[in-house]
């Protein structure tokens, strides 16, 4: 079960706290798995419009609006690229303090449900900014070294492509933990070893507008889960991070404590 947590509502749009591993909508490959469009309707009595979507496994800030004109001038803000995301993830290894990846990325074609895309299409612009927030070793032995090495970082991509944050970090070789598509098999087994960590560690943490009905300036945040939080905390990266709501909103936090080294 997934409840829905609404981080912002005004009369045109609303945002939730998806949970890591709930699908955005529908999808034809798994027809039974939960969505949040679904569960907004159940349980909230809301049609949802879409207006962009998170990954299954990314948890964080995700807008609806709630009529198609709402969903329409919002639409127009993330095309002409006025909507600002900001992402919190943990990846292998020191990154650079700062950088910005430049790096085109070819379209992912999903062999069910793009039967008929072009697989030959050249690759898109992207670009995202990314900031070191903290770092931690760990005495752990992985693949052919003595300890492990993690950073905190803060990404704020200026492009929307498919898993482009997960692509990117793996482009200058710093994949995310818990990414199964596109990480470091051996860095995710010590995390399910250690901390029992079964997801992947990329949260949308904030969303920022000018709302296109009222002129504000909208700012919409979410914290980390509880376990989320706890995790960081044992790695002393308070204060770097959203802190944990009161009540977690995920359904995969684990019952027992986690193993740490």
């Amino acid at each position: 079960m997934y409840p829905i947590h609404i981080l912002f509502e005004d009369e045109h749009f609303f945002a939730i706290d998806k949970p890591a591993g709930l699908l955005v909508h529908p999808s034809p490959i798994e027809r039974r798995a939960p969505n949040a469009v679904a569960l907004i309707r159940e349980q909230l009595g809301i049609k949802a419009f879409t207006v962009h979507r998170l990954d299954r496994p990314t948890s964080g800030v995700l807008i609806f609006a709630k009529s198609s004109e709402a969903a329409n001038k919002l639409n127009l803000c993330f095309a002409e690229r006025r909507v600002q995301k900001t992402y919190l993830c943990v990846c292998r290894g020191y990154t650079e303090e700062q950088g910005v990846i430049d790096y085109p990325l070819k379209e992912i074609i999903d062999k069910v449900a793009d039967k008929m895309a072009n697989p030959n299409k050249p690759a898109k612009d992207a670009v995202s900014r990314y900031r070191r927030l903290a770092t931690v070793e760990l005495p752990i032995p992985v693949s052919k070294y003595p300890a492990a090495r993690y950073s905190l970082v803060e990404v704020k991509p200026e492009t929307g492509r498919k898993h482009q944050i997960r692509r990117h970090l793996k482009h200058i070789f710093h994949p995310l933990v818990g990414d199964t598509q596109h990480g470091d098999g051996k860095h995710n087994a010590l995390f399910r070893h250690h901390f029992g960590l079964d997801r992947l560690l990329l949260m949308a943490t904030r969303l920022e507008f000018v709302h296109p009905f009222t002129d504000e300036n909208i700012e919409i945040n979410a914290p980390v889960s509880p376990w989320v939080d706890q995790l960081f905390t044992q790695f002393g990266w308070q204060g770097h991070y959203p802190a944990a709501a009161n009540s977690s909103q995920e359904a995969s936090v684990p019952e027992s404590e986690p193993r740490f080294w």
